[in-house]
């Protein structure tokens, strides 16, 4: 019987392929072996294989960057060509004096001269031409002031500018056109330090309107014009910084010696501005500059020293009777209302004096305070509800008023507080009238 098993040699085994490994099996008859790792490749340049890897290739140049570069070296290289350019054009082209002749500045712009009728300049230019400075001469002495052109050419000023020329002194006026003419005093006034004088002749100068004293109020813009230190035609502004201020003005001792119920400016008051208008943003005369605050003598200017911001003015309603009641009588009235004051009074308000001081009574009989109730030794609180601290404030209260006025009094009596109508009288009128 033909045997068909065929018997497995090599020859039975399938033909690899070309370029394939044989795979080797493994002890047991398992899967093969993988077959281990080729060897490794000789280093380049002969190196082995513990030496570190060859260096990177070179990366090729940044064209970008050098571009910039050399942008910004041909920028300088420019500016230094030209900067030495310029200062050799500048050396050769100089002259050797430092002068250019051909050197101009270009010519100022046409600008306006008219300003706003209620700014500064405005007001002063209208203000300006009825303001005066008053050279004064008498007795010895010399002196010099402010003043203003008020309605018919009569000229308003202090009474302590004038008061040197009362006994055949001179008196000279100079108006902001530079004419001058001589003066004379129609009348003046030590209690409220007020004079009205005369020019010896027609003037151009036009009036200065007066306004109302009673309207203003504190932080209302001022404008204050005269002749500090004789110059003549100065401007300067501030503001009303207080009321009804009890000022000492004109002279110390005498008949030169005033209280004024002030107003208070920081507009800039020298010794000259005496006399001088203080007004208001619509040019109308406000108050009369009449004295300042000092802090000691200066050797600069005749041991007086300038502005520090305190300046006081006689308010223009007082003003406005002094100067009619001059012009019309050669006198003034003093507003009164026949008490005396006791000085040594310490407390609260200002106490009429309990027995008579210099021959004159507590209370003056069938006088105004006689007449609404007061007595000797009643203390006086309040005048028309502002309250008196001391003799000074109810003198200036009352002298603010012209005879005639009536004024609320408060006032305690016997421990009582007590309230009366006084009508404000008249003291005997000064001995100081015309020259």
């Amino acid at each position: 019987m033909t045997d068909h098993t065929r018997s497995h040699d090599a020859s039975d085994r399938p033909e690899p392929s070309p370029g394939a490994e044989e795979p080797r099996w493994g002890p047991l008859g398992g899967p093969p072996e993988p077959p281990p790792p080729p060897p490794p490749l000789p280093g380049p340049y002969g190196m082995g294989p513990e030496w570190a890897p060859p260096p990177a290739p070179a990366q090729p140049p940044q064209r970008g960057l050098n571009l910039a570069l050399f942008a910004a070296l041909a920028v300088v290289i420019a500016l230094v060509a030209g900067g030495v350019a310029s200062w050799g054009t500048f050396l050769l082209t100089r002259s050797p004096s430092g002068t250019d002749p051909g050197y101009s500045l270009a010519t100022p712009s046409a600008a306006p001269t008219g300003r706003a009728p209620d700014s500064v300049a405005g007001v002063a230019a209208k203000v300006l031409p009825s303001v005066v400075s008053l050279e004064v001469k008498g007795n010895g002495e010399a002196g010099t002031g402010s003043g203003f052109v008020i309605k018919g050419g009569y000229v308003v000023t202090n009474n302590h500018v004038v008061a040197v020329a009362a006994q055949g002194g001179e008196i000279h006026i100079r108006f902001a056109d530079r004419s001058s003419l001589g003066a004379r005093i129609v009348g003046r006034d030590p209690n409220s330090d007020i004079a009205v004088v005369k020019p010896d002749g027609p003037i151009r100068a036009p009036e200065l309107p007066l306004g109302n004293s009673d309207g203003v109020v504190v932080g209302d813009p001022v404008i204050a014009i005269g002749s500090p230190l004789g110059l003549m035609g100065t401007v300067t502004t501030g503001i009303i910084s207080s009321l009804n201020r009890p000022v000492e003005a004109g002279g110390s001792t005498g008949s030169d010696y005033a209280l004024i119920n002030a107003i208070q400016t920081d507009a800039a008051i020298n010794p000259g501005n005496s006399g001088g208008p203080l007004v208001n943003a619509a040019g109308e005369v406000i108050g009369v500059n009449s004295a300042i605050a000092t802090l000691g003598g200066s050797a600069g200017f005749g041991q007086q020293t300038g502005s520090i911001g305190l300046g006081f003015a006689i308010p223009v309603n007082q003003v406005r009777r002094i100067a009619q009641e001059l012009i019309t009588s050669g006198t003034a009235r003093t507003s009164r209302i026949g008490i005396s004051i006791d000085q040594s009074y310490q407390g609260q308000g200002v106490r009429i004096a309990t027995q008579a001081t210099g021959g004159a009574t507590p209370v003056t009989p069938g006088g105004p305070a006689d007449q609404a109730g007061l007595r000797p030794g009643d203390v006086i609180l309040e005048v028309d509800g502002r309250p008196v601290g001391d003799s000074r404030e109810l003198i200036v209260s009352i002298r603010s008023r012209a005879p005639g006025d009536r004024v609320a009094i408060k006032f305690q009596h016997d421990g009582e507080v007590r309230t009366a109508t006084v009508t404000v009288g008249a003291a005997p009128v000064p001995s100081a009238g015309p020259s």
